[in-house]
C-alpha cells in the first residue's frame, strides 16, 4: 500500500518495479521518471542489455536495484506496484507470482495468450485477494486523447443511437524483439491476439455492450516470408478483416494491414449512428464531426491537444495517463478501469477471430470462453 513520502510534502509516494525493460517496460519508466510522486525501485529483466538500457534512463534515480530474476525482486524488493512489462507468453506465470505477492499491479496487453489463461488467472486473483488490490490491465488506447474525445462524444449523443464501429490500422510489420519471440502464434497468441486486443477493447468500450460471434479472414502475405529462425518460417498474419457483433445489435469491424507503413494515418476510428458519424484520425490527432441534420458532406475538424503535464511518449500520451488514473484508483481505493474481464474479453476476441479464419466460419464467444 502507498507510504508516506515526507519529502513531498506528505503527500502519498507509490514505490515501483518493472519487470521487462524492453521497448514497453522503459515507455513505463520514462512515463513513470516524470511524476514526482512515483518512485522506481525495482527492475527485473533476464536479458542483460535489455537490462542495461534501463540502467541508463535510471543513472540519476537513487535507490533503483536491478534484477535478473522476477521472484528475487518480488522478496528483496518493497515495491507498492508491480509492471509486467514481458513477452506475451510470459505473462501468465509471471503475472501468477505477483498476485501471490499481494502488490498492485499493471500487466501489458495481451492479457494472456489464450483464453484459457485469462480464466486460471482469474482465479488466482479470487484466490490471492487483496483488500483494495488493483489489478490493471495496460490496453492504453482507451486513454489516446483523440479516441477519448471520441468517447465523450457519444455520451452526449453526438451520433445518436450508436450503429456501426470501424477501426483501421495500417502500419509498419512487427519490429525485432529479444530472441525473435514475436515472430511466432505460439509466443504471441497470433496477431489478432497480440496487436489486435487493443482494438477490440475499444469496441466493447464504445459499443458498450458484450461480443456475441466473431467472422474474420486474413493471412500472412507479404512480412516475414524469408525470414528463418533455426529452421522455422514465421507464421504471423500481416492483414485480416475481422467483424464483431454485439448483443445490443451494434457491429464492428477491424481493418489491419501491417504493410502499409506509407500511410497519413496510423490508426483511424470511426462511429456511426442515426444522427451522424464521427471519425478519430490519430497521427494527425484529428476528431471529425458530421451530423446528418447538416445535409451532404458536411463536417467539422477538431484538432486535439494533449495537457502539457502529459507525457507523449509512443501512444500520443495514453500511457502516461493511464498510470495516473490506475494511481488514482489505488489511492481512493477504487477498481480498475481495465481489469482482468476486460483483459480476458480482448483476448477471447481475438481467439475467436483466429478460430474463424482457420476454419472458415462464424465463431461464438461463448465457444472460446468454454
Amino acid at each position: 500500500m502507498p507510504i508516506a513520502d515526507l519529502s513531498n510534502g506528505g503527500a502519498p509516494l507509490l514505490r515501483y518495479a518493472i519487470i521487462g525493460s524492453g521497448m514497453m517496460g522503459l515507455e513505463h519508466i520514462r512515463n513513470l521518471v516524470e511524476m514526482p510522486d512515483i518512485r522506481i525501485v525495482g527492475v527485473c529483466d533476464p536479458h542483460t542489455p535489455s537490462l542495461e538500457k534501463a540502467r541508463r534512463v535510471l543513472n540519476r534515480m537513487e535507490g533503483v536495484r536491478y534484477f535478473t530474476n522476477h521472484l528475487e525482486m518480488l522478496v528483496h524488493c518493497q515495491a507498492d506496484v508491480v509492471v509486467i512489462a514481458t513477452p506475451n507468453h510470459t505473462h501468465f506465470n509471471i503475472a501468477r507470482d505477483v498476485l501471490n505477492s499481494g502488490q498492485h499491479m499493471l500487466i501489458e496487453k495481451p492479457l494472456c495468450i489464450t483464453v484459457s489463461e485469462c480464466l486460471e488467472l482469474q482465479q488466482i486473483e479470487a484466490a490471492t485477494s487483496v483488500a483494495q488490490r488493483v489489478v490493471w490491465v495496460g490496453l492504453e488506447y482507451r486513454y489516446m486523447a483523440p479516441t477519448a474525445r471520441v468517447h465523450q462524444e457519444i455520451d452526449k449523443g453526438t451520433v445518436g443511437n450508436v450503429r456501426m464501429i470501424s477501426i483501421r490500422e495500417h502500419r509498419y510489420p512487427f519490429l525485432e524483439k529479444v530472441d525473435d519471440w514475436n515472430r511466432f502464434n505460439a509466443n504471441t497468441g497470433g496477431t489478432l491476439v497480440e496487436k489486435c486486443c487493443h482494438f477490440f477493447d475499444l469496441m466493447c468500450v464504445l459499443a458498450k455492450s458484450a461480443p456475441v460471434s466473431v467472422m474474420a479472414s486474413g493471412s500472412q502475405d507479404v512480412n516475414h516470408l524469408a525470414e528463418n529462425y533455426g529452421g522455422r518460417t514465421p507464421d504471423i498474419l500481416d492483414n485480416a478483416y475481422v467483424i464483431v457483433n454485439f448483443e445490443n445489435g451494434i457491429r464492428g469491424m477491424l481493418d489491419l494491414c501491417m504493410f502499409a507503413e506509407a500511410s497519413k494515418n496510423e490508426q483511424e476510428i470511426c462511429v456511426v449512428g442515426d444522427k451522424g458519424k464521427i471519425e478519430a484520425l490519430i497521427s494527425e490527432s484529428i476528431v471529425r464531426i458530421g451530423k446528418r441534420k447538416n445535409g451532404y458532406g458536411t463536417f467539422q475538424d477538431f484538432p486535439i491537444e494533449l495537457d502539457k503535464d502529459v507525457v507523449q511518449g509512443f501512444h500520443h500520451g495514453a500511457s502516461f495517463v493511464e498510470h495516473r488514473q490506475m494511481q488514482a484508483a489505488i489511492r481512493n481505493g477504487q477498481k480498475a478501469d481495465i481489469g482482468l474481464n476486460e483483459g480476458l474479453i480482448s483476448v477471447a476476441i481475438g481467439q475467436a477471430a483466429h478460430l474463424s479464419i482457420d476454419q472458415g466460419r462464424l465463431v461464438l464467444i461463448s465457444e472460446v470462453l468454454a
